[in-house]
């Protein structure tokens, strides 16, 4: 795989690629004990890599056989081999919706991927109705991906919130992360999808062990989630963005309400689960994309500008990547973290390469 090498000292980067640097604030945690402390980050990360640049928004990131695929919001799937971007169109049934946040977003190839040529992708639209997010499949078919099913539709949306993750968990399922669309209310609202982790087959149909048989829900009372991991013994993890700080990632479990309007980060309330980490009252992470590695969370931060690591065994956490601007999605393969940066996304900064896709070795966040 072709990567450029980078040095990267305390306030600076020096690379082959401009990089503007952007200022971090130090964030402040606490665990479901309150006792959570956040780890003072000890040398400066070296050898971080940059895969490649002049990425157009990129959302999300999936592999297969050393080839990534990268969703871009404005409609494209970024495929990328030996350094090399090649933009593959894609064609949808609807007019993606051009709203903050919204546009093309999670994206997951089939396990069976090399004889199907088949995806799963989650996108916003526009049609005379309104606005709604679907989740749908799509096949590539001569270096084009082509809307093929629909699998669920109006998906709440509105001007922000649109969630957008999807992931394939250990068990086969398909499971996504659904905005409350900026109406708070039907967060608790069982009868509508906003505000939700949901959970299907991979055909659409509502698994037979959800919560409620005939829903799609699987957990409630969220705000605007973006991240889904599993650990090793199968444990799902979510990370959702709260109201301006009060961040929180979340152990999820089936059926269980998370409290967004009710409560959220510190607060309790019985019968509310709340968050296993948050940013408090006055930090703000706005965590994105996340992956596990040995009782290890990391997690992509857009307003926290940084790659955060959580330690599941400690309950302390520390920024290990910083000083590139947003980070929307991270993913762990073969002992390297890889992520995108999102300085392109309207809200942050973009130097003349952005955005762009690193990689780093774990050993080096030792």
């Amino acid at each position: 795989m072709f990567v450029k090498k980078i040095v990267m000292g305390p306030l600076l980067l020096v690379f082959l690629f401009l990089v503007g640097c952007s200022e971090n604030e130090q964030q402040n945690s606490s665990n479901e004990l309150e006792d959570t402390q956040q780890k003072q980050l000890s040398l400066p990360v070296e050898a971080l890599e940059v895969i490649t640049g002049y990425l157009d928004v990129p959302w999300s990131i999936e592999t297969h056989e050393n080839t990534f695929y990268l969703t871009e919001r404005p409609g494209n799937i970024a495929k990328i081999e030996n350094g090399q971007v090649e933009r593959q169109s894609v064609e949808l049934e609807r007019d993606l919706a051009t709203a903050a946040e919204a546009g093309l977003l999670g994206f997951v190839l089939a396990p069976n991927f090399t004889e199907s040529n088949l995806a799963y992708a989650y996108y916003t639209y526009e049609d005379s109705v309104g606005q709604f997010n679907r989740i749908i499949t799509l096949r590539l078919e001569d270096n084009v991906w082509r809307e093929e099913s629909l699998l669920l539709d109006q998906i709440p949306s509105g001007n922000y919130h649109h969630g957008g993750r999807i992931k394939i968990g250990p068990g086969g399922n398909l499971y996504a992360t659904a905005g409350d669309a900026s109406e708070r209310e039907i967060a608790q609202d069982l009868d509508s999808l906003g505000g939700k982790i949901l959970r299907m087959n991979l055909n659409g149909s509502i698994p037979s062990d959800n919560p409620s048989p005939d829903s799609y829900v699987y957990s409630y009372g969220h705000r605007n989630p973006q991240g889904l991991t599993w650990s090793s013994d199968g444990t799902l993890y979510a990370s959702e963005h709260g109201d301006n700080a009060n961040d929180e990632i979340n152990r999820i479990e089936a059926g269980q309400n998370y409290g967004w309007p009710i409560i959220e980060g510190n607060e309790k309330q019985e019968d509310l689960v709340s968050p296993l980490f948050t940013s408090g009252n006055e930090e703000t992470w706005a965590p994105s994309g996340m992956d596990y590695d040995e009782d290890k969370l990391y997690v992509a931060a857009l307003r926290g500008s940084a790659v955060l690591e959580f330690d599941l065994e400690t309950g302390e956490y520390r920024e290990v990547i910083t000083d590139i601007g947003r980070i929307r999605d991270v993913l762990v393969e073969d002992n390297y973290l890889y992520f995108i940066s999102n300085n392109g996304d309207g809200r942050g900064n973009p130097e003349e390469s952005d955005d762009r896709l690193y990689r780093i070795s774990l050993s080096e966040l030792e």
